[in-house]
């Protein structure tokens, strides 16, 4: 399993609270939205990370993590599998303290590269569905 529930609750109540959302754009249809909802819903800062860089749930977007001017906590994921290992290396190279791979999002390699260079890391789960199983 690639996020045991002791990662997990470390992610969502003991790092910090900052949460860049790759993937999260302004379109409601899309799950990364409700996501980053739940998330602010629960005390997270996100963090819209989206070529388009739009403003979502009242936070500014940017178009890449190197380009966020202040340090983020947890890279969460909502890209193709085959584009997510990119994605986690830049979330080591700015310094996050974990990476959160979204349901469906899976790449064993990034998970092991990652774990390797000392950042936490879930796999293939979904915070808004684990906020509630940790009560």
């Amino acid at each position: 399993m690639y996020g045991d529930q002791a990662t997990i609750r470390r992610i969502l109540n003991e790092l910090g609270d900052t949460w860049a959302i790759v993937g999260l754009s302004s379109n409601e249809g899309r799950a990364a939205y409700g996501v980053a909802d739940v998330l602010r819903r629960h005390g997270k800062r996100i963090v819209p990370v989206h070529p388009k860089a739009e403003t979502v749930h009242g936070e500014k977007g940017y178009p890449s993590l190197d380009a966020i001017p202040f340090d983020v906590d947890v890279v969460d994921v909502f890209v193709n599998s085959d584009l997510a290992g990119t994605v986690a290396d830049e979330a080591v190279a700015i310094g996050a303290e974990a990476v959160w791979f979204q349901l469906g999002v899976v790449d064993e390699a990034a998970y092991d590269r990652t774990r390797a260079a000392g950042l936490d890391m879930v796999m293939d789960r979904c915070p808004a569905i684990e906020i509630p199983r940790l009560g």
